[in-house]
């Protein structure tokens, strides 16, 4: 299975997520994908195996991922301060890959419905996904 990790800006939610994954499954190979080399360098130290930066990573990686996380911005054009451009953003919406995003609620985007816990919570919550694939815990 390959799992992708997509952050940007400092990279310090990939960089949680990359730990707890690989403390909850140690074996998993995860690829961190950053949208510049300081994500790219916090997710690598977290314990990523393989890293790498930039648009066409993401647009590459994408293509034959089977899960893809990270926070809800990855899928807006123009998010964390344009870091995120509209060629990643459709090629990470476009991925036939299960998509488990982190709802932070930044960019002027708000997800109605969603309870509201911390970062640690819903990153505990993606990682259980990755377990078991599924995803009642995340509706309770």
């Amino acid at each position: 299975m390959k799992v992708v990790v997509i952050d940007g800006q400092g990279g310090k939610i990939g960089a949680s997520i990359v730990k707890q994954l690989k403390q909850s499954l140690p074996e998993q190979k995860v690829l961190a994908i950053g949208t510049n080399s300081i994500a790219t360098a916090g997710m690598l130290k977290a314990g990523a195996d393989q890293g790498a930066t930039g648009e066409n990573p993401v647009i590459v990686n994408c293509r034959d991922a089977d899960i893809i996380i990270g926070p809800l911005g990855i899928i807006l054009a123009d998010a964390f301060l344009g870091e995120i451009t509209p060629a990643m953003a459709l090629a990470i919406a476009r991925s036939p890959a299960q998509k488990i995003l982190i709802p932070v609620n930044r960019c002027n985007v708000r997800v109605a419905g969603v309870r509201d816990l911390t970062l640690n919570e819903y990153i505990q919550l993606a990682v259980e996904y990755c377990n078991t694939g599924d995803d009642s815990g995340c509706l309770r």
